[in-house]
């Protein structure tokens, strides 16, 4: 959530920000958070106000004693206090939940980088790779390929699981596990710390990485108890640092973590197609990174550039858009997408999503930078998809098929396969 601070000193800045996300059903919000606000300073007041009286009786209880006098007034005047503070404290903890509760509702602050669009329509192509691939021959789809191959059954993960589920064989299932190594290793060079991360988080934790809306919309809780199925494991990274307060100098900190993730896709156009383009589950490695407030720009840029090596080494035409205004979720400050090219449908389709969060992810979790003379301020949160499998071996089945139906494996993921070069229908 943005900075009550701002709020309170440029409510107009916010509002500009809120109308900018053409979101201006939100706009009373600011004056409704203003007046809480306000009354939350007031009975803050009263406290400081009261507890400096109970001081005060304190010692006027100390001195009367000694000159033995009558306290009788002053220690029921001291029992009072208590329960007036307590009174007035719960009112203000009411207060800060209706506060933060609406804070929450607020948009992030907006990049000056990002296009002004009402939806996905304007979102802007800002790169793009090689040429899209050219066939001589009828093109099939990745479903076609992984089931003449002997690869996938998507037939059996339907019976026990039903759709959105996959079952991976042979040197698909070598494939999937190649992109995981290869998306690792690369990142773990460039000096990133590797995370293998709780696959289950806590209602707090989960629901600090987005809006409440967006995660009940996508992830899967777990009956009676307060855990909830990560949906990425940005969620679990995010949380890892709860509460604490990083140096400076230990900043920025930089992971590249793997997990499965589970996702409900509530209301997803093509869940029930068969295959792996859009799954209940999958794989997905992930960049994070906790930076100072001046960094995250740069690391943004650093950020792009490895995913964007990653599709090179991979050699998979694709393209990087900025994401517009309209189609910005609330909880960032910018963010890209990039997508690969699919020849069956002719199209591009997102295989990795980058966001720079600034401090509002931080700021639910109370997560803090400390510099050398002692200054606290909120830190700023990034993350980036390095590698989804599951879309990554669509995009390769697709993009490397031969017309024999066998499929080319990339030359940089042949080591990570014992060699195999072609991936062909056993005899």
């Amino acid at each position: 959530m943005i900075d009550i601070k701002i709020l309170r000193e440029d409510p107009e800045k916010v509002k500009k920000n809120i109308k900018r996300k053409q979101q201006e059903e939100k706009l009373p919000l600011v004056d409704v958070i203003l007046n809480k606000d306000k009354a939350w300073r007031e009975i803050k007041g009263s406290i400081d106000d009261l507890r400096a009286s109970r001081n005060n009786v304190s010692k006027e209880i100390s001195e009367a004693k000694k000159a033995g006098k009558d306290t009788t007034k002053l220690m029921k005047k001291a029992q009072e206090i208590p329960e007036k503070i307590s009174e007035a404290e719960s009112k203000m903890f009411a207060l800060e939940g209706e506060i933060n509760s609406a804070l929450s509702q607020l948009p992030n602050f907006i990049s000056d980088k990002t296009p002004v669009g009402p939806d996905a329509s304007g979102n802007v192509e800002i790169s793009k790779s090689r040429k899209i691939p050219k066939f001589d021959f009828p093109i099939k789809n990745h479903v076609q390929i992984a089931e003449e191959l002997g690869l996938a059954d998507f037939d059996a993960s339907s019976r026990v699981s039903g759709n959105g589920f996959y079952y991976l064989k042979g040197e698909l299932a070598m494939l999937n596990q190649a992109l995981i190594r290869f998306a690792i290793d690369k990142l773990v060079k460039k000096g990133y710390t590797y995370i293998e991360p709780p696959l289950m988080l806590n209602e707090k934790s989960i629901f600090a990485s987005m809006d409440r809306k967006a995660i009940e919309q996508s992830v899967y809780s777990i009956r009676e108890e307060d855990l909830h199925l990560i949906g990425t494991s940005e969620q679990s990274v995010l949380a890892m640092h709860s509460g604490q307060t990083i140096p400076e100098w230990e900043l920025p900190k930089k992971y590249v973590s793997y997990s499965m993730c589970f996702r409900k896709e509530v209301g997803a156009h093509g869940i029930n197609e068969k295959g792996l383009w859009r799954t209940h589950q999958f794989n997905k490695v992930e960049q994070f990174a906790f930076t100072k407030p001046e960094d995250s720009e740069a690391v943004y840029s650093e950020l792009l550039e490895n995913s964007e090596e990653i599709l090179k080494d991979l050699e998979l035409p694709y393209h990087v858009i900025e994401i517009c205004t309209g189609d910005l979720a609330d909880w960032k400050f910018r963010s890209a997408d990039l997508e690969v090219w699919r020849p069956t449908t002719n199209e591009y389709g997102e295989v990795m999503s980058l966001s720079n969060c600034t401090d509002y992810q931080a700021r639910k979790l109370g997560i803090k930078c400390l510099d050398k003379q002692g200054n606290k301020r909120v830190l700023h949160t990034l993350n980036d998809t390095a590698m989804a499998t599951s879309r990554i071996m669509v995009a390769i089945l697709e993009n490397f098929q031969n017309k024999d139906g066998s499929v080319n494996v990339p030359k940089v993921l042949q080591p990570y396969m014992n060699g195999i070069k072609i991936i062909s229908k056993k005899k």
